[in-house]
């Protein structure tokens, strides 16, 4: 499995391996693809250069990136306490209540409750920018679409190329024309912020609209070789996986006490999921459980805009990740979490997708 990327990025697979957890982009790297560490969940710039010097400590000198959230529409600005005055108060009724029919325990001890995410912050994201850019980062990615012209700018004063994510061919082809480096093609199965054309024609049509001015990385769906090989078949460079890294040894070893995700996801089938604003306040593919129902329910508010949404419901989060019920977690995931059947290591899911490759050129090769 090689394509110029690699030669580009100095890897050995054109796997690009985004996660929210800094052993997980570790391992990915060391195995021969780039682990993208995901910075959304650093409200402080300082937590995230520290996180940044231990991957440049553990990755034995292989290259590594960084994914912001820098939406187009850019969200309102201040404080997580002027910003918590702006959710109303029915919203807050409405979580509480639901909580409570959950059976869903309070965070032990006075003033448990933990902050919200701050990183779909333009002030946030581009914080996180400076530091990143303080160490030897190979790729910024943004998650929402093009970063703004001087953030691209930036980065390309410091010989880093940008990676921006699209929902549709001519998102893609604005990215391009703003100065974006990659595209990566998210198709609607894909987990977490996702558009509504799904892999199999959203890829082909990127790669025909911006292919020879830019690569692109296929996302959404990818969790074998086979499929990989299908997307490099559609016009991709390369694949950008997310949702199968929260099944992986490593990723208990940033988010400890995680178990019961881990079993949640591994029990899960493709059916199980489900798209909506309730997360971040734009459309994104979670995990569908008794949480995502209620919110699906006829007397359920509205979600609020990004980042209120996620301020709103991250105490809820924090809760039911404390709670380490299966059936409450919250969390974003593909719809390909029905191939997730058990937690690997990142080496043992890189080796089968390297395999499953191999395996689908040579049913390929008889078809000739």
């Amino acid at each position: 499995m090689r394509t110029p990327l690699c030669d580009r990025f100095g890897i050995d697979l054109p796997i690009f391996g985004f996660t929210p957890s800094e052993h997980v982009a570790a391992a990915i790297s060391r195995a021969g693809g780039i682990g993208v560490l995901g910075c959304v969940r650093f409200n402080d710039a300082a937590e995230l250069d520290a996180v940044l010097d231990w991957m440049d400590e553990n990755t034995d000198g292989k290259p590594y990136g960084v994914d912001v959230v820098m939406p187009a529409k850019i969200p309102a600005e201040g404080t997580q306490v002027d910003l918590g005055k702006l959710i109303p108060d029915e919203h807050r009724a409405f979580v509480d209540r639901v909580l409570a029919e959950l059976g869903v325990p309070p965070l032990p001890g006075e003033g448990a409750e933990r902050d919200g995410v701050l990183g779909w912050l333009h002030s946030v994201a581009r914080s996180q920018v400076d530091v990143a850019l303080k160490h030897p980062i190979k790729l910024i990615a943004n998650a929402l679409g093009s970063p703004p012209e001087d953030v691209i700018a930036q980065a390309h004063a410091a010989g880093v190329p940008v990676a921006a994510l699209a929902g549709k061919a001519e998102h893609a082809a604005r990215h391009v024309a703003n100065g974006v480096d990659i595209v990566v093609a998210q198709g609607y199965e894909a987990g977490g912020h996702t558009g509504e054309i799904a892999s199999m024609v959203l890829v082909p049509e990127i790669a025909d609209a911006v292919g020879d001015r830019a690569p692109v990385l296929a996302a959404g769906g990818i969790g074998s070789g086979r499929q990989a090989a299908a997307a490099l078949a559609l016009g991709a460079s390369g694949v950008w996986m997310g949702s199968f890294w929260l099944a992986t040894e490593e990723y208990l070893q940033t988010m400890t006490g995680s178990g019961a995700i881990q079993s949640a996801l591994v029990a899960a089938s493709s059916s199980d999921t489900v798209r909506s604003r309730i997360y971040t306040g734009k459309p994104a593919r979670l995990l569908k459980t008794r949480w995502t129902e209620a919110w699906a329910a006829p007397d359920a508010p509205e979600p609020l805009p990004m980042p209120l949404q996620n301020l709103l419901v991250s105490p809820a989060h924090h809760r039911m990740h404390a709670a380490k019920d299966p059936n409450l977690v919250a969390m974003p995931v593909g719809q390909i979490v029905g191939r997730m059947d058990r937690v690997r290591s990142v080496a043992e899911v890189i080796a089968e997708l390297v395999s499953g490759y191999e395996e689908a050129l040579s049913r390929l090769d008889k078809t000739r």
